[in-house]
């Protein structure tokens, strides 16, 4: 009897257990983040340790990152969980996506969970720049993650090669067009082994065209998003120079210009100059068998470029807990030790000014100047192009640019049919 009794005594604590164990495991938040993966450098690895270190300080939350190729990839796969009635609970987006989330109820701002003092001075502890494309009817909807800024790379050697100072790369749009022309090479039967200059115009020629046109002294849009400024002299004037650069000056090819392999044809010289985003800054280094140097873009009128890059939001579709935990998952990739591993590792720009106080990156900032290039630069930088109708007015735009580079329309008329297709677009936002 009491050998019985015993055993069934262990049973029972054993059930308890496994049922502790369950619970336990039920009690866990479960987070899912959708992640682009969108230009070079072991990006998924990065992510997979930050995660995990996460979770061995919160074991109580449990994150599964999905990776969904480029940042339109990772939208439209992280709105068709939301519409099947399984979502994610966040998100790394393009910071330019939030006119589209707000306006399709998809995302919470910030605001209304992350209330507490320490909360709200965290909130402010970004670059007021990288805050633009977030900071939308006086709500925070996005926190800068995965941002970056366009910069200008350019091979030391071959400025030493045809008699030009390494360290002083180009600061205007003159000395650009005289120092790409010195720098093209050619071979004996006239082909061009290396250009001058090389700016990508498929992927993000928006974005590109942004910096000319900022440079020029034009923003391109307002910040209610509901008017752009497509047509103006200055806009028109800035595409004219790009298009320039091939047809008239020949120190960029003619046509369009490859956003996926250009960092490949820097790196094996076929281009002395590079315009791309600097969260190629690492894969640069990693690859480039030469001196090479990185620079702000040149000036115009002025300095300019546009922030770029993810945002993280989190979705309206989700439970208390799950805002808490997915708040605190961005809290903890987001401070200042993290930032700045994750700036070294992938040579995003730090988002936040006290990550560059940290010992690891004053440390990285000192043995590789180039790493503070786009944060410097972030004093001449604005908001990436962002309106109601984003994907919509965007493509306007870029179809604009393509057509002019590819010698299929002049400046003026591409950027005037632009403007009207966007002004109807825009109309009912106003």
């Amino acid at each position: 009897m009491r050998t019985t009794l015993k055993k069934a005594a262990i049973g029972l604590a054993a059930a308890s257990a496994v049922l502790g164990l369950a619970a336990a495991a039920q009690a866990k938040t479960q987070l899912t983040m959708y992640y682009p993966v969108a230009v070079g450098g072991p990006l998924t690895k990065i992510v997979d340790d930050l995660i995990a270190g996460f979770e061995k300080q919160n074991p109580d939350v449990s994150v599964k990152a999905i990776y969904a190729g480029n940042y339109d990839d990772a939208r439209v796969k992280a709105l068709a969980a939301l519409n099947s009635g399984e979502p994610g609970q966040l998100a790394v987006l393009y910071a330019l996506d939030s006119y589209e989330l707000i306006e399709q109820g998809a995302i919470i701002p910030f605001d209304e969970f992350a209330t507490t003092p320490e909360d709200k001075t965290w909130l402010k502890s970004f670059y007021p720049a990288l805050m633009e494309n977030g900071t939308i009817q006086g709500k925070t909807w996005g926190i800068p993650f995965q941002r970056s800024t366009i910069v200008m790379y350019y091979n030391k050697d071959a400025f030493k090669e045809v008699g030009l100072d390494p360290e002083k790369p180009p600061q205007n749009w003159d000395e650009l067009t005289k120092m790409s022309q010195k720098l093209v090479k050619k071979e004996a039967d006239g082909t061009v082994s290396r250009w001058g200059v090389m700016v990508p115009s498929t992927g993000y020629p928006y974005w590109m065209f942004q910096a000319f046109a900022m440079q020029n002294g034009q923003l391109l849009m307002n910040n209610a998003g509901n008017e752009v400024y497509f047509d103006t002299p200055a806009s028109v004037e800035a595409l004219t120079y790009w298009r320039d650069l091939g047809t008239k000056y020949g120190v960029m090819p003619t046509g369009t210009i490859e956003w996926a392999t250009l960092r490949q044809a820097f790196t094996e010289g076929k281009t002395a100059i590079m315009w791309h985003t600097t969260g190629n800054l690492t894969a640069v280094k990693d690859t480039a068998k030469f001196n090479f140097g990185v620079a702000m873009l040149p000036a115009m009128k002025q300095r300019g470029s546009p922030t770029g890059g993810g945002n993280f939001y989190i979705f309206k579709k989700t439970s208390k807990e799950e805002q808490q935990a997915a708040l605190k998952l961005i809290k903890y990739l987001t401070q200042p030790e993290r930032t700045a591993e994750w700036s070294i590792k992938t040579g995003y720009v730090g988002t936040r000014p006290d990550a560059y106080e940290t010992p690891a990156l004053k440390k990285y900032a000192q043995e590789f100047p180039p790493a503070v290039v786009a944060r410097d630069q972030l004093k001449f930088a604005s908001a990436e192009f962002s309106t109601y109708q984003t994907g919509r007015v965007r493509k306007l735009l870029s179809d604009a640019i393509q057509a002019v580079l590819t010698g299929a329309k002049q400046p003026k008329e591409a950027m005037s049919e632009a403007q009207k297709q966007a002004d109807a677009l825009l109309r009912r936002y106003k």
